[in-house]
């Protein structure tokens, strides 16, 4: 042959397959940009073809695409796509369409295809013809379909860069991926789709799927370039009209969708975003019409997310997200059914633990049996026919050890290695003083006294000693809690305080807790109230100490629940992923790089603003701040966060946690060497950080590279001036001028995405399944608050009954434990961090070792933590009846497990 093809080269038989989904690929039309050759005309090349030798060459930088080389025949190039059924049945479709399409299959006209050449005809300087042809059903069965189709390339085609597809039939269809090769299977193209393929009925724009191989905007072949610009077009759309399901268009709004103002004015909720008073991320914008009540919020209805992000009807994908229905739909609804008095509390802790041992009856419904089979660890039995009994599994600290709970030992390991170790700071001034306003508030000063401390830790050191040592740990929710204190209090059925909880750091490397200050503010008709309670060796006192923790562990849990998790992983999240979609295409290597990392956020959160963070709520019937717990989150989103300080190394630095120490392992000395979330997340955050070095390395080799990438720059200018438009201005926000400086930026918000969220998420029911280890809510004041004879009589004849009372009630606890159930399982189709490469990455050598070398070193991670799980000499993860501290291993197995770290907030 006088002609060689271009570079070609399938990915090596021991890639694993590539089976992880892309960004919602770019839609499009191809006759706008490439004309199209009729279906006749290819026929006619195939009928006139013969076989030819392909030659293939290894790319040394990259594996390409197939490409047709210069010959003197066309070359024969099949392709097989692969589509999936969705929950409603292999590919059920009901109705007069069904027959259309099945039709249209035994005709050969489901899918039509066209190639798209990545090169300009060097002839006239346009785009080459496409070379079209249409697909057929060759084989279907429960888990897949193919289609198949053959085309005839000319030699003069060159390179193809990517794959026009239209849907004929009448309902979408879920492409998996595309398959080329040649007749002599020398030549081999994957194309991952992983997306939702309208029907042309719907939408007549044909979709575009670009190849696995990635180019920055400037290297962009030139065949390829305005459908690039094209498809991110498209993707951000105009900013007007009410989305459509089968869209996939990404767009910025408020949260202006919290309330149901038009429902009743007890469901009004202000915006979240927007404003100065009440700053907030942005959400995806869905364009519903405008509530009647109040033009400022969206009515409800259906929650749009792009089609792409919203994976709810294919098989398995959606466990999690599927499961969380099934509990908001049937398991609430039954609950209420049966405990009728919302306010009704525990009588006595054994009516607690009746709850692992003998269940809640449960009325018997027709939809119940759905509910039964996704989440069979809490539905366990049916009794004789008239009930099914919600038995909840015993949480694995209350499997340990069943009194842990009830100990300040716990207490304070749990601020370290617990469900939220992002709240525990150094005490770094004393005597401790709040900011707020003393006109407003009361007096700034602290009761916690060096007196009392010194008294506490009985003098071993001064309060002066304590500070230069590093000794003294605070969990500070006055400054943002005080504010809201009386906003609460007139809600029913619960109330609120601000608190200071100190911590004494012993030889142990454990947390001793010292004292606990509760504070209610001034009022117009009462001063200022605050008292501080501390570990008493009298009755009284130490009843007084309990309920005073139980206070504190509400609000630590509301602080989790709202801030730690919510706003800093799902709500904070969110911009990155609309952002990602309108300014970096999808052949883009930043975009392959970060989109493991979004799959699923956007419809688990639009799940949340349905059901859990709305008006009524879950959160707002069993959370302390009730109908404000928005609003406190969006308060923290303006005093508290910035992205620089989401870094694990520089949050940890923020709260006095760590000091930079170049001479330390990840360069970070830890202020509490035993603190198990930094010790194991600092691993993680550094495997992260090689393997994004890595790549990104590859891809910019030098800083021009960065500044010149025009998608990339507008991107994070996107991300910072709409995403978190109220923030916009902050002298904080990173700017991208070097590999180093986005090498910082994709890490951390990897890092968010995956362990952080992990951290947070994935111990929950481990630790709050049982309810008094973290009340979700305190009811009841203290006893000493403005108290009577009566009252305080009372809790003298039955402190018990007190502390219960304080507790959530029946229904709130019920309710909280399925949902952390559901929250805390892993879906048996869970995507973790480093186990699967995408498939652009497996085709590109060097990816590919750098992604092994990530891989591997994440299964060294679990050996350390297994190593470090099983050391006495750290007291914090390793003892009697200790849970050990997993939530940062990265693998796990389906289930509650309290281990595992995905890649993605997937739910």
């Amino acid at each position: 042959m006088t002609n060689m093809l271009k570079q070609g080269l399938r990915a090596p038989t021991h890639v694993p397959s590539l089976f992880l989904s892309h960004k919602p690929l770019l839609s499009g039309h191809g006759a706008s940009c490439v004309p199209m050759v009729s279906s006749s005309s290819a026929r006619r090349g195939r009928a006139s073809r013969r076989r030819r030798q392909i030659c293939c060459s290894a790319a040394a930088e990259e594996s390409t695409p197939s490409v047709v080389a210069a010959a003197k025949r066309p070359v024969t190039v099949n392709a097989v796509l692969t589509v999936l059924p969705t929950v409603g049945g292999a590919f059920a479709h009901i109705g007069i369409t069904r027959g259309l399409d099945d039709i249209g299959d035994l005709l050969g006209k489901s899918l039509h295809l066209e190639l798209v050449s990545a090169e300009l005809d060097p002839a006239t300087g346009l785009e080459k013809k496409t070379i079209a042809a249409f697909a057929h059903k060759a084989s279907h069965g429960v888990e897949t379909a193919k289609y198949e189709a053959s085309f005839s390339v000319p030699p003069s085609f060159g390179e193809i860069g990517a794959v026009f597809v239209r849907n004929e039939h009448h309902k979408e269809m879920y492409l998996s991926d595309i398959v080329l090769s040649s007749a002599d299977d020398s030549i081999a193209v994957n194309i991952s789709c992983k997306s939702w393929l309208h029907s042309k009925f719907d939408n007549p724009e044909d979709r575009v799927f670009f190849t696995n191989k990635s180019y920055l905007p400037s290297q962009t072949p030139t065949g390829l370039q305005k459908l690039r610009e094209k498809e991110l077009e498209i993707l951000r759309g105009n900013g007007t009209g009410q989305r459509k399901k089968f869209e996939r268009i990404y767009d910025y709004d408020t949260y202006n969708d919290l309330g149901n103002p038009d429902k009743n004015p007890s469901t009004a909720r202000p915006v979240l975003g927007g404003s100065e008073a009440l700053p907030y991320p942005r959400r995806c914008r869905s364009g519903r019409p405008r509530s009647k009540k109040d033009p400022q919020s969206e009515q409800k209805g259906d929650v749009y997310v792009p089609r792409d992000e919203n994976f709810s009807e294919v098989k398995q994908v959606t466990f999690s997200a599927k499961t969380l229905r099934s509990v908001l739909h049937a398991l609430v609804p039954s609950l209420q059914t049966v405990l009728v008095d919302a306010k009704l509390g525990f009588p006595y802790f054994t009516a607690i633990d009746s709850l692992f041992d003998e269940g809640v009856p449960l009325p018997k419904q027709d939809a119940f049996h759905v509910f039964r089979t996704v989440v069979p660890r809490l539905v366990k039995a049916v009794t004789q026919g008239a009930h099914s009994i919600l038995q909840f599994e015993v949480p694995e600290m209350l499997e340990r050890d069943k009194f842990s709970w009830f100990r300040d030992e716990e207490f304070g390991r749990q601020t370290l290695a617990g469900l939220n170790p992002l709240s525990i700071q150094l005490v770094t001034e004393f005597p401790l003083v709040s900011k707020l306003d003393p006109n407003i508030y009361g007096p700034p000063e602290s009761l916690i006294t060096e007196e009392l401390i010194e008294r506490e830790i009985k003098g071993i050191m001064t309060v002066k000693e304590a500070l230069e040592k590093k000794k003294m740990f605070i969990l500070d929710y006055h400054d943002l809690f005080l504010p809201y204190v009386h906003k609460i209090r007139e809600l029913e059925d619960t109330t609120m305080y601000a608190s200071r909880t100190v911590f004494f750091l012993t030889p142990d490397d454990t947390l001793r807790p010292l004292a606990i200050e509760l504070t209610r503010p001034a009022s117009p008709t009462k001063p200022q109230w605050k008292q501080v309670f501390s570990p008493c060796w009298d009755a009284t006192g130490a009843w007084l100490w309990k309920l005073a923790k139980a206070h504190a562990l509400a609000h630590d849990s509301g602080y989790h629940q709202l801030v730690s998790h919510w706003l800093r992983t799902h709500c904070c999240v969110e911009p990155y992923i609309i952002a990602a979609n309108r300014q970096l295409s999808q052949m883009h290597p930043i975009y392959r790089l970060l989109h493991p990392h979004f799959r699923y956020t956007m419809e688990i959160n639009a799940l949340a603003r349905g059901y859990l963070i709305n008006a009524d709520g879950i959160i707002e019937q069993t959370f302390s701040p009730g109908k404000y717990s928005l609003e406190l989150c969006s308060v923290a989103y303006g005093k508290l966060w910035r992205f620089d300080t989401e870094a694990l190394p520089a949050d940890l630095i923020r709260r006095g946690m760590a000091v930079e120490d170049p001479a330390a392992e990840h360069g970070l000395k830890l202020t509490i060497e035993d603190y198990p979330y930094a010790q194991d997340g600092l691993l993680i955050w550094s495997a992260i950080k090689q393997w994004v070095t890595d790549y990104v390395d590859y891809y910019y080799p030098d800083a021009s590279h960065v500044k010149e990438d025009s998608e990339l720059q507008e991107w994070w200018t996107e991300v910072r001036t709409k995403g978190h438009a109220d923030k916009k201005d902050e002298p904080w926000w990173p700017v991208l001028n070097t590999q180093e400086d986005l090498i910082h930026v994709l890490t951390t918000i990897i890092w968010v995405g995956s362990g952080h969220h992990a951290a947070v998420n994935f111990g929950q029911y481990h630790y709050a399944g049982y309810f008094p280890n973290r009340p979700t809510i305190a009811r009841t004041n203290m006893p000493v608050e403005d108290y009577s004879d009566e009252q305080l009589a009372k809790f003298w004849a039955k402190p018990e009954i007190a502390l219960l009372h304080c507790y959530p009630s029946q229904i709130q606890a019920t309710i909280v434990m399925a949902i952390l159930d559901v929250l805390s399982t892993h879906a048996p189709d869970e995507e973790y961090l480093g186990r699967d490469p995408e498939a652009s990455w497996a085709q590109n050598p060097v990816i590919y070792a750098a992604f092994e070398r990530f891989s591997g070193k994440l299964k060294e991670i679990e050996g350390i933590i297994d190593g470090r799980n099983a050391n006495p000499e750290f007291k914090n993860r390793c003892g009697a009846g200790i849970v050990p501290y997993q939530l940062l291993k990265p693998y796990s197995e389906a289930g509650v497990t309290g281990m595992g770290v995905p890649n993605s907030i997937s739910i």
